[in-house]
């Protein structure tokens, strides 16, 4: 949910250089080999729920490689990966002032910084001359199953970056928050077993390491959304240093209760 040590929360990592197509689709590739299609079992078929509409990120990308400022050295585009969403960054605010807060993106006017480029990127099919980018980005995401308001895309600039927000829209539906992860695995026998065996286990204090370790769970994400938020959700397993969580020297230990 927030952006950790990418030694320790980072499930991957990678940057790339190359012409603005390759940076393009390795964005894409990037994005889409991170996320999920998930799917629900109808009657006579099956209908696909992938987290983020494939023409939204497509349009992300775009507008964050056309409206950059190339001329902020040193600078580059960020895709930042989340459970419940992807942020995009580009350096460069919004060209000829103000925020995009302060604009309807229905009826904004388009203005480029690189002419050049958004001619290049209108003549190869990936975007339209009128400047529809931002709203194509809402409409695309609007078409997913399984969406509602709440996951409307956002958009947000300040005088030296850009950031487009994509909602993941299975975040709530796939049991992501503690809530959900808890309600998911009380229907899992197996799961249920490893969390008694962890509260046996952390009678004594135990680091993540040692827990992970002593039920054979090799995943960080997988350990943390099926055991360790439910459980400290629960109340049975306290932080010992709960006003650091992410310290590097910290251990779990069982609420015991009379």
């Amino acid at each position: 949910m927030e952006k950790g040590s990418i030694f320790d929360d980072a499930l991957d990592d990678k940057e790339y250089e190359g012409n603005l197509i390759y940076l393009l689709n390795s964005g894409s590739e990037f994005i889409r080999n991170n996320s999920k299609v998930r799917f629900v079992k109808k009657a006579q078929y099956r209908v696909d729920k992938p987290d983020y509409a494939e023409r939204a990120v497509t349009e992300a990308l775009v507008n964050a490689l056309i409206h950059r400022d190339y001329i902020v050295l040193g600078s580059e585009i960020h895709i930042d990966m989340f459970d419940d969403r992807v942020e995009i960054t580009s350096p460069g605010g919004m060209f000829g002032g103000g925020s995009i807060q302060e604009y309807d993106i229905y009826s904004i006017r388009s203005m480029r910084r690189t002419l050049v480029i958004a001619d290049m990127f209108h003549r190869m099919k990936y975007m339209e001359r009128r400047g529809s980018g931002l709203r194509k980005i809402v409409s695309e995401t609007e078409k997913l199953p399984g969406y509602s308001e709440i996951y409307k895309p956002e958009f947000f600039s300040t005088a030296t970056d850009f950031r487009v927000i994509l909602k993941n829209v299975n975040y709530i539906m796939c049991g992501a928050s503690v809530h959900d992860a808890a309600h998911d695995t009380a229907h899992d026998t197996s799961v249920i077993s490893k969390q008694n065996l962890l509260l046996e286990f952390c009678a004594d204090p135990k680091s993540r390491d040692e827990m992970q370790a002593y039920i054979n769970v090799s995943s960080r994400s997988h350990f943390s959304k099926y055991y360790l938020k439910p459980l400290l959700s629960s109340g049975k397993l306290e932080m010992m240093f709960p006003y650091k969580p992410k310290s590097k020297n910290q251990k779990y230990s069982t609420v015991h209760t009379k």
